[in-house]
């Protein structure tokens, strides 16, 4: 059970695998209002940064689940790099259809909604480990301008238009699966620029490593086509961001 190798290489050198800062994600915890002692759940926590930091910075407790092997490990050494390996968990599993023992303050899939087969199946998850009262964490792409066809959708690695909304769209989503929007951080083009633009120098380094490997072909040809895509089709059409959410 792990992630496609492609995509281990593509991100290996990421602590954050989402269009998002480490200032915005200390910005987004602070703006929780909540106390230290906080329990936190992250399905798909990648490599643990949010979490570790807002042990750290914030003295939140919690449990990760991420289904790489890889991003686990860089999870588990972060908290011991910060110093808070007393305070977090991080299980390698599937986070599809994780629940807590214990009910958690704040339940979090930021980024990875496939887990629940979509935003509606990913809230009722996550709602399945939250105290009464406590805060829903979702991060989800949204169109920032509408396409105008499937091919640029699909450039935008969705499968049709009707994959995300517009942020408007997103928002009454929420509304209809019976929850407040209390909060939102929103990544900027800026931001998909440091977790897309990275990924390219990881891979020319791996291909100069790795010239031999079954994967070398498949990587050249993302590096030689993506950063065109990305620039005229990804990073102009999809936005991107964390909702925090309560139960009406």
């Amino acid at each position: 059970m792990d992630l496609p190798r492609i995509f281990t290489i593509r991100e290996s050198g990421h602590r954050i695998h989402d269009p998002f800062t480490a200032a915005k994600f200390a910005a987004l915890g602070e703006a929780l209002r909540l106390p230290a002692g906080s329990r936190v759940l992250d399905l798909a926590s990648g490599s643990g940064e949010m979490l570790c930091t807002w042990a750290h910075d914030l003295g939140f407790t919690g449990t990760g689940v991420d289904i790489s092997t890889l991003f686990t490990e860089q999870a588990r050494a972060r908290a011991v790099e910060l110093g808070v390996a007393d305070q977090v968990t991080f299980v390698h599993g599937d986070a599809a259809g994780y629940v807590m023992d214990e009910p958690v303050d704040v339940a979090a899939c930021v980024g990875a909604t496939w887990i629940g087969d979509g935003v509606a199946g990913t809230v009722e998850l996550l709602s399945r480990s939250l105290r009464p009262g406590g805060i829903v964490l979702i991060g989800e792409p949204y169109w920032r301008r509408m396409p105008a066809n499937q091919a640029t959708a699909e450039a935008c690695h969705a499968t049709s238009v009707a994959d995300f909304s517009p942020l408007h769209g997103l928002i009454e989503q929420f509304g209809a699966l019976g929850y407040d929007v209390v909060e939102m951080v929103l990544a900027n083009q800026d931001d998909w620029d440091r977790y897309t633009a990275a990924q390219w120098l990881t891979m020319r380094r791996w291909l100069d490593q790795n010239p031999d490997d079954e994967l070398a072909t498949e990587v050249r040809a993302e590096l030689t086509s993506e950063p065109a895509r990305y620039t005229r089709y990804l990073r102009e059409y999809l936005g991107w961001g964390v909702f925090a959410l309560m139960k009406r």
